[in-house]
């Protein structure tokens, strides 16, 4: 039950606010709404308020926002050219399609912020959980529990700062000043190459001291200037590591056995839920970044689609041919429907596996 909840939530929140940036952006440009719904399929529920249906639909796996003139096999009457989307300059288009993706992107920052605001940023510090063998830490005589302090002299406070410093540092001479029961103590090592993993789990090599954190962490209070910017910088970083993941994807350097759909969201959802409020609304921010880097993918049907289409038309002073269009969007139709089965049968055997591997 809390995952469906959860899910419900999540997913709502998610497509709501991607299809009201479609929404606000076509009012605000001019173009006439049809419907606004959330899910696909026959209408369950809703209200008519002016030319707008705002439903809810059967299907609850995403939501559109339909106006006027906006299929491609739909003819306009001339007294509706004005309210158009099809008869809007093609920089007006740009913006009602770019809004949905937009305002995920915001909506993370929003989350982000909030919980930076009110419970701080957790950080991790340079405290020594394990000292690895035959590295130049343990040489130098560095031992679990020792707290760093410094490096060459330069004060760090988090095990992020330390590890970057010694990462640019090469295979020089580096002094790591260490806390150690109340006392300080310097201690003078040269880095080694070692073998480490990302967070991918790939194999890179970079230089190392030989140690590993204990997983101590502190809770710095931000307040509402730097909540907004740790927002912004949270945000970014999802949205690199999503096109990381989906490069890698496309290189087969990651399994396509690891890509999840509803299911797994509602899991997952369910289970952030049961962790509190706070990873619950992190989770969607998550969630919201995700769904709007998939939708700015140059896939026809989704908004990236019409955005590459757009931005042709925009290049060359004239639309791309219907039939290409036409063509396009049966060919990403066509990939979003397979896409769709294969995460719900990974989804599925997600579901067969998971009691098997718990008993």
């Amino acid at each position: 039950m809390t995952s469906l909840w959860a899910a419900a939530l999540v997913l709502g929140g998610c497509v709501f606010i991607h299809e009201l940036g479609h929404f606000i952006a076509a009012r605000l440009c001019g173009v006439e709404v049809k419907a606004f719904s959330l899910g696909f399929g026959p209408r369950l529920a809703g209200f008519k308020r002016g030319p707008t249906d705002y439903r809810l639909s059967l299907v609850p796996l995403g939501g559109y926002v339909k106006m006027e003139g906006e299929s491609l096999d739909e003819e306009t009457p001339p007294e509706k050219e004005a309210v158009s989307f099809a008869h809007q300059k093609v920089g007006r288009r740009l913006i009602i399609v770019a809004a949905g993706p937009v305002m995920n992107f915001v909506m993370a920052v929003v989350i982000f912020g909030i919980v930076l605001f009110f419970y701080g940023q957790p950080t991790l510090i340079p405290h020594v959980g394990q000292v690895l063998k035959g590295f130049p830490a343990e040489a130098a005589g560095i031992k679990t529990g020792d707290l760093i302090v410094g490096l060459n002299d330069r004060e760090v406070k988090t095990w992020e700062e330390m590890a970057g410093f010694i990462s640019s540092n090469g295979s020089r001479p580096v002094k790591v000043t260490v806390k150690r029961e109340k006392k300080l103590l310097d201690l003078t090592m040269i880095p080694k190459m070692g073998e480490s993993s990302d967070i991918f789990g790939e194999t890179i090599n970079k230089p190392m001291i030989g140690i590993s954190p204990s997983g101590q962490t502190i809770v710095q209070s931000l307040g509402p200037g730097r909540a907004l910017v740790g927002g912004f910088v949270q945000t970014w970083s999802v949205a690199k590591l999503t096109w990381e993941t989906i490069v890698r994807l496309i290189q087969r350097r990651i399994p396509f056995s690891t890509l999840g759909g509803p299911i797994f969201i509602a899991q997952a959802a369910g289970q952030q839920a049961k962790s509190g409020w706070v990873n619950l609304f992190f989770f969607m921010g998550l969630l919201s970044v995700n769904l709007g880097i998939l939708n700015i993918l140059p896939i026809p049907v989704l908004d990236g689609g019409h955005l590459l289409f757009f931005s042709i038309e925009a290049a060359f002073r004239r639309p791309v041919s219907l039939r290409i269009r036409e063509r396009a969007q049966q060919a990403g139709l066509v990939f979003l429907l397979v896409f769709f089965g294969f995460v719900f049968y990974n989804d599925i055997l997600r579901l067969v596996a998971g009691p098997l591997g718990a008993q």
